[in-house]
């Protein structure tokens, strides 16, 4: 979410900075024309006094037109800027330089021809820096109310330009600085709004991953996402209490049943005294008390399972793997079963040992359950980049596809495995263990037959997880 926010603000705040910085900048272009072209008229206004009582063409070169010619030589040598004084006819009464002659057409044209209403000339059209162009300033002279003559001013722009040029560098680096500090803001206003969301985030994977007493702290960010956190933590304490209700339902409830079940099943066998040896009745009863009183055990195993929290710790797994598959060899050799552990003798990781060593129990009975004699169990440790792993492949009948999608559910079984001892929570409770500690259980088809259970515990440290 940072990575979409962020980009929208800083493209959001880029927009308005732009949009404040174009208008400024024309209005500084168009602020430095002025501030040139009302000097030019200041000169223009100048000029045309001086002209106003000169004589008349053909009157003679008097003082008053030596001096004109004097003061715009002057003003054209020191500024650089064409000056003249023209008559109606376009006739110069006196100029600077003196090869400058009214252009025939252009705004220098315009501009004579609107003094000639006898209006000062308007603002020229804008000149931007990228232009060498010129700016002209008219004005007329008038005479008795009649206009007798023009002061025309051509300017060179290099100076206009090259001033508007450094207003527009002192924008361009007032909007860098801007911008930068805009970005700076962005970063700390997204990480002020999404750093509940990211703590969320984080609770509720805890909460996912069997960590049931995580919670949010709901102190930073928008009040609506405070809200929100408060909310998520009642929430979370509903999960919580409903959950130990359950937990504590089935482990009370097993715990009940086995003192009853005990008492009946002594019951039968005090009634089996009574009856003909081998009596198929009473040997029905006795198998479904023990099947029951097998269920009731693991039910109670299995809320043990769910409700104590990991103790990790950094354990050899490929010692313990071989520790556990010594002790079910025993029970392989009295089923004809082969059973043989492969993988580094030596492999360490995060994992509840005990919790494991529950685990894989669980898991090679079961192998052992559905492995016909004469066949193999094979237990293989792997060590990867992030996790070890540990294999266990059997070659029973194995599972069709569809059952492969419900194994590990509570209390499923196979109808085609009916007739084997279990009650169908081995590997539900092997779930539950390796879960508390981050670890995984995985199933998959063993070629040619039968079912490979894949144990994948984590080699970082729980402070090294994400």
């Amino acid at each position: 979410m940072r990575t979409r926010l962020l980009p929208l603000l800083i493209v959001l705040m880029a927009a308005v900075l732009l949009a404040l910085g174009f208008p400024l900048a024309v209005s500084v272009a168009a602020a430095q024309q002025q501030r040139v072209v009302i000097d030019r008229i200041d000169d223009t206004a100048r000029f045309a006094a001086l002209a106003q009582f000169i004589t008349e063409r053909g009157a003679g070169y008097d003082e008053r037109r030596r001096t004109l010619r004097n003061e715009l030589d002057i003003y054209a040598a020191v500024y650089g800027i064409r000056a003249g004084v023209f008559y109606r006819d376009d006739s110069a009464m006196a100029k600077a330089p003196a090869a400058w002659q009214l252009p025939i057409e252009g705004e220098g044209r315009e501009a004579f021809k609107e003094a000639l209403l006898g209006r000062r000339s308007h603002d020229p059209p804008q000149v931007w820096p990228w232009q060498d162009g010129r700016v002209v300033v008219a004005s007329p002279v008038v005479r008795d109310g009649d206009v007798v003559a023009v002061v025309v001013l051509d300017s060179p722009t290099d100076e206009l330009r090259a001033r508007t040029l450094r207003g527009w560098l002192l924008i361009a680096a007032g909007e860098a600085v801007a911008m930068l500090v805009a970005v700076g803001a962005a970063i700390r206003l997204t990480g002020w709004v999404l750093l509940p969301v990211r703590t969320l985030d984080a609770a509720t994977h805890d909460i996912a991953s069997g960590r049931m007493r995580s919670r949010v702290v709901s102190s930073g960010g928008p009040p609506e996402l405070r809200r929100l956190a408060r909310s998520f933590n009642e929430m979370a304490d509903n999960v919580e209490t409903v959950l130990e209700q359950q937990r504590a339902f089935v482990a009370d409830a097993s715990h009940q049943l086995r003192n009853p079940l005990a008492a009946l099943l002594l019951r039968i066998e005090l009634l089996a005294l009574e009856l003909p040896e081998g009596n198929e009745e009473i040997a029905s009863v006795r198998t479904e008390g023990k099947r029951l009183g097998q269920v009731l055990d693991d039910l109670l195993d299995l809320a043990l399972a769910e409700h104590a929290a990991a103790d990790l710790q950094l354990t050899d797994i490929g010692a313990l793997t071989a520790e556990r598959v010594a002790s079910w060899r025993p029970v392989a050799e009295e089923k004809g079963v082969r059973l043989r552990v492969d993988g580094p003798a030596a492999v360490t990781a995060w994992t509840d040992p005990i919790a494991l060593s529950s685990a894989l129990d669980a898991i090679v009975d079961n192998a052992l359950k559905f492995t016909p004699a004469r066949e193999e169990v094979v237990v293989t440790v792997a060590a990867g980049p992030d996790a070890v792993t540990v294999v266990v492949a059997d070659h029973g009948p194995g599972l069709t596809p569809q059952e492969m999608d419900r194994i590990g559910d509570r209390f499923w079984r196979s109808t085609r495995h009916q007739n084997i001892q279990g009650s169908g929570l081995g590997l539900s409770i092997a779930q539950a263990l390796l879960a508390a500690g981050g670890g995984s259980v995985g199933y998959a088809a063993n070629a040619p037959h039968g079912l490979r259970v894949t144990v994948t515990v984590p080699r970082n440290g729980p402070n090294d997880r994400s």
